[in-house]
């Protein structure tokens, strides 16, 4: 709904409380899927800017310290209309709010690349990024079945460096601060968004035990966000991952000076 949800002050010192006792972060908050940032309708823009503010807002106050962001969509623009559309709107909607003391940062997260869909690309990706980072604190989120299905190669060895190598030199691997991680029920460069639970899709296990291990994504977050067909799905997806982990894998260096191996 558009319509802004309230936070109940006991329920955020609540929520404080347990982060606290259990050393839970980073909090990383999803944006609205109603919010257009550069959509060509007045209405909607207008309506998607109020909202992310209200979303900016609630972040502040529950001091999380990320905000994902689908970029949305230019339908009846061209692409640098698009873009820079959104890149004002989100402007608009943070004027006035000091992210920098709350140290809440948006991320762009890359998209399936769908027509009319702003962020299948890295390239699209770090262009708005660069557009926003003298306005606010800014990075990215990567989606792992956006990055298959817009046409990345994550499976074998060769493509995963490739992909490693063009995040590093468009977004920044520095700038990438959160992992979605889920399967692919489409095939890769399908344009198709489809879920599917770790291991099980068309990505397939291999390429997650490789990322989840990789030295160059160390500081990122890594989360869920796969369907729930069944019961304790969830839990399950997490503790698929976790076991893939490697507790004593080793540094690798940067992506820019490795070769594919």
């Amino acid at each position: 709904m558009w319509r802004p949800t309230q936070l109940d002050p006991a329920h955020v010192r609540q929520l404080q409380r347990l982060r606290d006792e259990y050393d839970i972060g980073p909090m990383v908050i999803h944006t609205s899927y109603l919010v257009n940032l550069c959509s060509q309708s007045d209405i909607v823009r207008c309506k998607s800017v109020d909202c992310f503010r209200a979303e900016v807002q609630r972040a502040i106050g529950l001091r999380a310290e990320y905000l994902v962001l689908h970029p949305g969509s230019w339908r009846g623009l061209n692409r640098a209309q698009g873009l820079a559309l959104a890149a004002e709107s989100i402007e608009d909607a943070t004027q006035g709010l000091d992210l920098k003391a709350s140290e809440l940062q948006i991320l762009i997260e890359n998209t399936a690349g769908a027509e009319f869909s702003l962020g299948g690309s890295f390239e699209q990706v770090a262009e708005l990024i660069e557009h926003l980072r003298p306005v606010i604190p800014v990075g990215c989120c990567l989606d792992t079945c956006h990055c298959h299905v817009a046409g990345y190669d994550l499976v074998s060895i060769e493509g995963y460096e490739a992909m490693l190598r063009l995040i590093d030199t468009t977004i920044g691997i520095k700038s990438v601060c959160v992992w979605h991680m889920n399967d692919a029920k489409a095939g890769r460069g399908s344009r198709l968004d489809r879920h599917d639970h770790i291991g099980r899709g068309t990505i397939g296990i291999e390429p997650f035990r490789r990322l989840l291990n990789d030295s160059c994504f160390g500081h990122c977050a890594f989360i869920a966000e796969t369907p729930v067909d069944d019961p304790g799905d969830d839990a399950r997806n997490v503790r698929t991952m976790l076991k893939l982990v490697e507790r004593d894998a080793q540094p690798r260096s940067t992506p820019t000076s490795r070769k594919p191996q």
